[in-house]
């Protein structure tokens, strides 16, 4: 049976009400359905990126991604678990982070990484608990400890 390129788009729009609408319920069981074949996935994942041509659309892909609004956040979130951040909500303290304009210590304006000046924004927190202090400019930082 071959199908017009209008039965096709109505299609792609019945199917796209339907996904909106069960949106929660499909997630739900593809969490499900990955979990019990994790197995599965995870050898498959690990093909998927051993592969030389894939290898080259992962990283456009991430190339792209890293520049998106996300993909920025998700960077700055991950390097703040790295070096060794504890905080419940990370969405609320990005927030906080996009906010901040001046250095909580000394209130110089936050310039660029790699202006050459030692004014960009850095997350201060403690070393021993993890815990989050506030956002300090490099100097200020470093001073700290």
């Amino acid at each position: 049976m071959v199908l017009t390129e209008e039965q096709k788009e109505r299609r792609r729009i019945t199917a796209k009400k339907y996904y909106e609408k069960n949106k929660e319920k499909i997630k739900e069981t593809q969490k499900k359905y990955r979990e019990t074949n994790r197995e599965y996935f995870t050898e498959y994942d690990k093909k998927y990126r051993e592969d030389n041509n894939n290898r080259e659309k992962i990283k456009e892909r991430m190339k792209i991604y890293t520049k998106t609004p996300q993909g920025i956040k998700s960077g700055i979130i991950s390097s703040w678990k790295q070096h060794g951040l504890i905080y419940e909500d990370y969405d609320s303290l990005y927030g906080h982070y996009l906010n901040a304009n001046n250095c909580d210590e000394c209130g110089i304006k936050f310039g660029k990484f790699g202006g050459g000046v030692g004014d960009w924004k850095c997350m201060d927190h403690d070393h021993e608990t993890g815990a989050f202090r506030n956002f300090l400019c490099h100097k200020c930082n470093l001073r700290r400890h």
